[in-house]
């Protein structure tokens, strides 16, 4: 869909790259290497996007990074549509309708990096969580997409405390 939309596959490969998570960022020879692209294609992409007012270009000792400019007016719409792409919004609407107490999807992976790597790996966190519910629907969700889905569970409290710890030992 997306992809008879926008012909330059690397232009493809940064709006997913940047817009499946607006945390996602990367510099010029990184996302070269990443997409196994020559770094001429993806400066002439990157140049275009950020002139367009689609990224933000920020200088970080000897690199320059980018990533979405997330006061774009048409961000919400591009994160969304990529989003629709990667078939991610389906998979969490449906994660969230009838499996519990959840309080936090999480995505993982490539493709929180945004690299579409055929395997959508998921968090569920929450306090009672329909873990075979969540599982049948991952099988379902895997065979409408096209893609493997992976699903971890984990009880919100737990992961609080694994924050706390790892916060201090981090003061050490």
């Amino acid at each position: 869909m997306l992809d008879s939309l926008i012909t330059s596959k690397t232009r493809l490969k940064l709006l997913i790259k940047f817009f499946v998570s607006a945390s996602n960022k990367g510099y010029l020879r990184g996302i070269a290497e990443e997409f196994n692209e020559s770094t001429n294609a993806v400066r002439k992409e990157l140049n275009q996007l950020t002139d367009a007012g689609y990224l933000n270009r920020n200088q970080e000792n000897q690199r320059i990074y980018y990533r979405a400019n997330t006061q774009h007016p048409l961000f919400d719409s591009l994160q969304n549509l990529v989003r629709k792409y990667l078939g991610i919004d389906k998979a969490i609407e449906h994660m969230l309708e009838k499996s519990g107490d959840i309080e936090q999807v999480c995505l993982l992976g490539d493709y929180a990096k945004g690299v579409d790597s055929g395997t959508i790996e998921v968090m569920v966190l929450g306090t009672a969580i329909d873990v075979e519910y969540l599982t049948q629907l991952g099988a379902k969700i895997e065979t409408q997409l096209d893609k493997k889905i992976m699903i971890y569970f984990e009880k919100q409290s737990e992961v609080q405390q694994q924050i706390i710890l790892f916060e201090k030992e981090d003061h050490r």
